[in-house]
Order: structure tokens, then sequence, then C-alpha cells
């Protein structure tokens, strides 16, 4: 026997304000043998009768009284649920999850999302700022659906590219190299150096510029913020690689890097191996539609 469903309870709940199965079904467009039929189903499936039967209608007893609240309890709720639902998936005023890397709030994203918003400007961005490796778990649970980050993940993952970052090296003034033109890792080999915790996707970019150098990475701090990495270096703590844009704010002195992979490449993602809701889609479309932002 099929479980009884949200639209055999709304049937329970027309019965019960007609008291009378003629005429509440008619007021459902079916026949009176069908809603009897039901009702009894509805019976039998809750272990009890609900309805006392005489000459006049159906009436319903102390334990109808208390199937009929709870039913419709339930179809409230479950009609609640449609309208919020519905409301979240809008394509146009609904709501998307975007999760970023910490080192993109202050540049990529507010130019993104100013251009997404005079495209949509009732759609709902709830943002996530965290490290690479928890975006990447956030897009596998759906706690994010897009997210802006680097390098571009491996797996079933899409990508679309929004930036191409060149990589600097950042050295206090006075430093022996503030004069340079152009560094490369191999210059600051055995330095003290300031930059991400292990883990952090900008932090194998590092590791990988070094080794490629045949150079010795010594890290002496390490920060997940690459403003706060760049104060670090200005107060003369050490040396850093960073994105070009976070030279220079608080008296460090940049050098463009001269070196095989020295920028990083900034890009949206998101899970292949599911469809995007509504609304993140329109989002992606937007951005696509606005970037790329070199």
């Amino acid at each position: 026997m099929p479980a009884v469903q949200i639209e055999d309870l709304r049937a329970l709940l027309v019965l019960g304000e007609h008291r009378h199965v003629t005429e509440a079904a008619a007021a459902l467009h079916t026949s009176q043998p069908t809603l009897s039929r039901l009702l009894a189903r509805i019976e039998e499936e809750l272990g009890a009768r609900l309805f006392e039967r005489d000459a006049k209608g159906v009436h319903p007893n102390p334990l109808g009284d208390l199937a009929l609240e709870a039913a419709r309890d339930l179809v409230e709720r479950h009609d609640r649920l449609r309208r919020d639902l519905a409301s979240i998936l809008d394509p146009d005023a609904g709501t998307v999850r975007l999760a970023f890397l910490d080192s993109m709030s202050t540049s990529l994203v507010p130019r993104m999302l100013h251009d997404v918003r005079l495209r949509g400007p009732r759609l709902r961005v709830e943002l996530r700022q965290e490290p690479s490796h928890v975006i990447l778990h956030d897009l596998t649970t759906g706690a994010a659906e897009l997210a802006l980050t680097s390098p571009r993940p491996d797996g079933p993952y899409g990508w679309l590219e929004m930036q191409r970052q060149r990589l600097a090296l950042i050295v206090p003034a006075g430093h022996r190299l503030a004069g340079r033109k152009t560094a490369r890792p191999a210059d600051v080999a055995g330095e003290d150096f300031v930059t991400v915790p292990a883990g952090f996707g900008f932090r194998a970019q590092v590791e990988e510029l070094f080794a490629a150098a045949g150079a010795t990475l010594r890290v002496a701090f390490e920060i997940r913020d690459l403003g706060t990495v760049e104060g670090l270096v200005g107060a003369g703590l050490g040396v850093a690689i960073v994105p070009e844009q976070f030279a220079g704010a608080t008296g460090t002195i940049g050098i463009p890097l001269s070196a095989p992979g020295a920028e990083r490449i900034a890009g949206l993602t998101w899970r292949t191996d599911r469809r995007l809701a509504p609304p993140a889609e329109r989002f992606r479309q937007w951005v696509q539609e606005a970037g790329p932002y070199d």
C-alpha cells in the first residue's frame, strides 16, 4: 500500500471542512468512491478510525481532530518549503553560495560582485572566505556552489579564468636587492621568508618556484593573509613572493619576479559532476560575460 502523500492530506482537510463525502469529492473534482477509498486507506495506514459515518455525512472523532491538525501543519510546512525553495532557486533573485581565497577579498571579489550586481540587483550572494583546501571541501559538500581560487583544481571541476596576476619579490626598504629591476627565487635563497601556511595553494606555488630554481626556502613566518605577509616584510622581518598588487602598501619594494610560472592564475570553479542551481548558473554566465579582470 502506498504511503500517505501530501495531496492525500489535502483531500483529508477538504473532507474535514465539508464533512460530507459527496460535497468534498465535488470540491476535489473526484468521485465519491475514490474519496471513500482514500479515507479508508489513510485510516488503515494510521491504524485508527478518524471519521464517524452517519446519514448526515462524516464527522471527525477526537482522533480525527488530531489527524486533521497534524495534516494541516504538514501541508502548511510543505507549502512553505516549496515557496522558500522557489525563492532561493529563482535565477534572478535566488541565492548563490560563493567561496573565495582570502587574498582575493580586496581585489577580484569586489570587482566581480560589482559587475554581477549591475546585471542581477536582486540576486543574493552568500560569501565564504577561506583557504583553498577548505574551498574544495565546501564545493564537494555543497556548502559552496562556486569558488574563486588558484590554481585550477584537479578533478571534476569547471574552470573560467578570471585574472592573471604577475608575481613579485617584495623586500623591505634598504634591502640589498631593492634597486633590482627583476629578481629570481635563487636571489633570496636561505633568507628569512614570509609566506602563507602549508596547505594553501599559493604556498605550493612558491615552493614549486624555489624547487625549480634549486633554491632553499627558509620560512621564518607563516600567515594566511597576503596583506599581512606584505606588512611583515615592510617591518623588516623577511622577504616574500606575492601577487604584484600586494607590493608597496606598507613600504615594501616590489621587484618583478623573473622565473617560469611567475604568475598566479585565478579562476571561477564549480563541480561538473552535478548541475548548478539556476541562480549559480546565472551568476556564472554573468561573470563570464563581465570578465576576465586583467
